[in-house]
């Protein structure tokens, strides 16, 4: 497989123009590199150059964020030790989100959960052939642990993965990326209603994350906001923030700034509490903060 270099991301972060509130989480991060010590999946269409820790620990400090949710690289496929690696090294600062193989031991996941790793993440059929789909088997195991299951879904996947995911043995469902809904096609559409129906469950949240991975506008992605404003009415309690930072993939589109994306939840979610709610309290419950290493 010929594999294409992913845009870095822009390098100069600016504050946001609103002080995020104390505690504040991102809910979805990427890391990679150095490529000698953590060689890419041959199967990742794309490679990156290094995204490391310490710059997300500096991006942190930029935004006013406490902690960020590492979902280990697709790039990577089922290898996750860069995301190990990282926990170990800056313990308090990150969570752990891995893509899990059928192989993965029930003393491993014990393992994984004691250095801050809180979930396993499937993504829809030919997302990407190296990364794992729904496996129900993988989510009983992790029952115990009280883990949520992440869903990386596309377009208007979820009208076909609903029941599925909903069948998992699990009692926290959280979809990337606005469920991956087309942000073109309105809050009418089937797959957004579909979205409603299984937050109504009281399992399933959404992050409000990732904005150009369901539209193809430039920033500010103004076909998002409806689809923020529907959901924040709908279920504020269990809708949390990602900046999906690096931004991979963006090949031939505007690298957004990560201060702007932090600006866009102040016109997604205009009340201060709500926004508190969702950018520290409902993360803390998600993840179990209380539990994590510190």
């Amino acid at each position: 497989m010929v594999q294409y270099l992913t845009p870095p991301p822009d390098p100069n972060p600016r504050k946001p123009r609103f002080a995020v509130p104390q505690g504040a989480w991102d809910c979805q991060i990427h890391l990679f590199g150095p490529r000698d010590r953590y060689p890419f999946d041959p199967d990742s269409p794309y490679v990156s150059d290094p995204v490391l820790p310490e710059t997300a620990v500096a991006l942190q400090e930029t935004l006013g964020l406490a902690r960020q949710v590492v979902v280990s690289g697709g790039g990577y496929g089922l290898d996750y030790q860069h995301l190990v690696d990282t926990l170990q090294q800056f313990p308090g600062r990150f969570v752990g989100v891995i893509f899990p193989s059928a192989r993965t031991t029930d003393a491993e996941f014990e393992r994984l959960h004691g250095l801050g790793v809180r979930g396993v993440r499937f993504v829809s059929r030919g997302r990407a052939k190296n990364l794992p789909q729904i496996d129900a088997d993988v989510a009983a195991r992790i029952k115990p642990l009280d883990w949520p299951i992440h869903f990386y879904p596309t377009g208007t996947d979820l009208l076909e993965y609903a029941d599925a995911l909903l069948a998992l043995p699990c009692d926290k469902l959280v979809l990337d990326h606005f469920g991956g809904v087309p942000a073109a096609m309105g809050i009418d559409q089937p797959a957004f209603k579909c979205l409603l129906q299984m937050l109504d469950t009281g399992r399933v949240w959404v992050k409000l994350s990732g904005p150009m991975r369901c539209t193809k506008e430039e920033p500010p992605y103004p076909s998002v906001t409806p689809l923020a404003h529907a959901l924040v009415a709908h279920a504020p309690e269990r809708m949390v923030w990602g900046s999906d930072w690096p931004h991979v993939n963006m090949v031939g589109r505007t690298m957004p700034n990560d201060g702007d994306l932090i600006d866009l939840v102040r016109e997604w979610v205009p009340d201060d509490s709500v926004r508190e709610q969702i950018f520290v309290t409902n993360p803390r419950t998600l993840y179990g903060a209380e539990e994590l290493p510190s």
